[in-house]
């Protein structure tokens, strides 16, 4: 069902079902697509599924879930100018978007602020992160040794390498394979999550939150906590976004980032674990190919392929090929019984 916690099977068959589908694809897909492409595909995959899980299982919707993607790089870049190794940025690069969203969190869930006015909120703290990156193009806008840059960004920082050996780059073919095994691996601890008591009482506080509430459950903490899982899984995405780029700009905590990442649940199907993911490389690859051509507007391209899934997709792509394959099983299965049930009529007729 769409929007339920995974169901109908154990966590151990979930890790096998994702090693052999991230196995088959890590040898297919490379033979399709250049590995750089599919790095970037791999990340937006990941920053998807971060606002599937506060969006489609907890009901919270987050107009800013491009700040913490942004946090996410920026606290790697400024943290690797400074320590010149990556393991340590990379964990910051978790927490502190992690954090920055409990706090925010709290102090929205627990103001009692309603849907619209969380969307408000988060879409101007991702605008002033914007205004305020821009702004810091002087040389006073330093912390440690890292210069901010403004809008010409952050470059020249350390990528990432084997953990304490700092010239022991990972890079190419092997920096993809890396990202889409943590894709992987976010992708079980999502799912361990959601089949958790947690994940069903986060299903249900999206459902009837005053329900949850009368039942004795603290909702505000626990959405809170939602949020901050989101927006950490979201610094990761920057991270690794940082380390492809190899530079991070301000255009990161963009108005149109946010409104794609929106765009990419509700293509992929919001709501499910897998549609996120989908929509984002799908949308994404598209939004490459187009972008090797001056005759259509990308912008008008994303635009129409939202409003003909709201018109005639609307729960997503991935619901709708899971309801089209129940249906055609469902009818399957009737035509094998009525053909088993003639054949028994004949036998009897016979004999």
């Amino acid at each position: 069902m769409q929007g339920s916690t995974p169901s109908a099977g154990s966590l151990q068959k979930d890790i096998l079902t994702t090693v052999v589908i991230t196995a088959l694809l890590l040898w297919l897909m490379p033979m399709l697509i250049s590995t750089y492409t599919l790095t970037v595909l791999v990340i937006y995959g990941m920053l998807g599924l971060s606002l599937g899980v506060i969006w489609g299982f907890g009901g919270i919707l987050c107009f800013g879930q491009a700040a913490f993607f942004g946090l996410g790089a920026y606290t790697y870049a400024i943290a690797a100018i400074n320590i010149g190794e990556s393991t340590l940025p990379m964990i910051l690069a978790v927490l502190v978007p992690g954090g920055f969203a409990a706090l925010l969190g709290a102090l929205m869930f627990y103001g009692r602020l309603t849907d619209v006015y969380l969307g408000v909120i988060t879409l101007v703290v991702t605008l002033i992160l914007f205004k305020f990156i821009n702004s810091t193009a002087g040389p006073h806008y330093v912390i440690g040794k890292a210069r901010l840059g403004g809008f010409n960004g952050i470059p020249g920082f350390q990528t990432l390498n084997v953990p304490g050996q700092p010239e022991a780059y990972i890079w190419g073919d092997a920096y993809f394979y890396l990202c889409a095994v943590l894709l992987a691996l976010v992708f079980v601890l999502v799912s361990a999550l959601l089949r958790s008591s947690f994940g069903r009482v986060a299903v249900g506080i999206r459902e009837n939150e005053t329900r949850m509430s009368l039942m004795g459950y603290d909702v505000r903490a626990r959405k809170t906590l939602l949020f901050a899982i989101g927006a950490a899984i979201a610094g990761l995405a920057g991270a690794l976004f940082a380390n492809w780029g190899e530079i991070v700009t301000p255009s990161l905590f963009s108005l149109g980032q946010s409104a794609e990442i929106i765009i990419w649940c509700i293509v992929g199907g919001l709501g499910t674990r897998l549609g996120p993911i989908l929509g984002a490389a799908g949308l994404a690859y598209l939004k490459f190919l187009l972008g090797q051509q001056s005759l259509v507007d990308n912008t008008l391209i994303t635009g129409l392929i939202l409003v003909l899934f709201v018109l005639f997709l609307p729960r997503g792509l991935v619901p709708a090929v899971a309801s089209l394959w129940q249906g055609l099983w469902r009818r399957r299965s009737r035509g094998h019984g009525s053909q088993t049930r003639h054949m028994r009529n004949r036998e009897r007729l016979n004999g």
